[in-house]
């Protein structure tokens, strides 16, 4: 019976299978590369959503000379990531909405999860994906200080009770 349980555990943790995990990952990973060896530029998306701001903010961060610059891709790229959400769940997926989370928690956690990205200097696409492949000291510390404070909101939210 022993042999069973990373099985069952596994089950657990990827009920879908493990492959659609296993496949988005690598198209992350290879979009990652592939901006990065065209431009030189780390994708990480809350450098785009400031580089996207230049176009409605007159506040000199949103407006530096780099963000000005790359702009118009990084619009792009950012109109992809939501698109490509958008085409899973409509085509592929048409009917299902994947979470039971009202709508105002989703938003009060996007608002909360940009306000982090800001202290934390970056998100988990930056840190996670270019800093931890260039074994950056700072984006292996964010990424673990990512990883504890979402392990630990988890486990207080279940504590508590709270429900979607």
């Amino acid at each position: 019976m022993d042999a069973l349980t990373p099985s069952v555990a596994l089950a657990e943790l990827f009920p879908r299978g493990i492959l659609p995990y296993l496949l988005g990952g690598s198209l992350v990973g290879l979009g990652a590369a592939v901006i990065y060896l065209g431009t030189g530029i780390i994708a990480g998306a809350s450098t785009f959503l400031e580089s996207t701001l230049s176009y409605v903010s007159d506040v000199p961060r949103f407006n530096r000379f780099a963000y000005v610059r790359s702009r118009g891709w990084r619009l792009v790229f950012t109109a992809g990531i939501v698109s490509g959400a958008a085409i899973w769940g409509i085509v592929l997926n048409p009917g299902t909405w994947t979470t039971e989370v009202q709508w105002w928690r989703l938003l009060g956690g996007g608002f909360l999860v940009g306000v982090g990205t800001r202290l934390g200097k970056g998100c988990t696409s930056g840190h996670g994906v270019y800093g931890i492949g260039s074994l950056s000291n700072t984006s292996l510390v964010n990424v673990a200080t990512f990883l504890a404070v979402a392990i630990g909101t988890a486990q207080l939210v279940r504590a508590l009770g709270v429900t979607p």
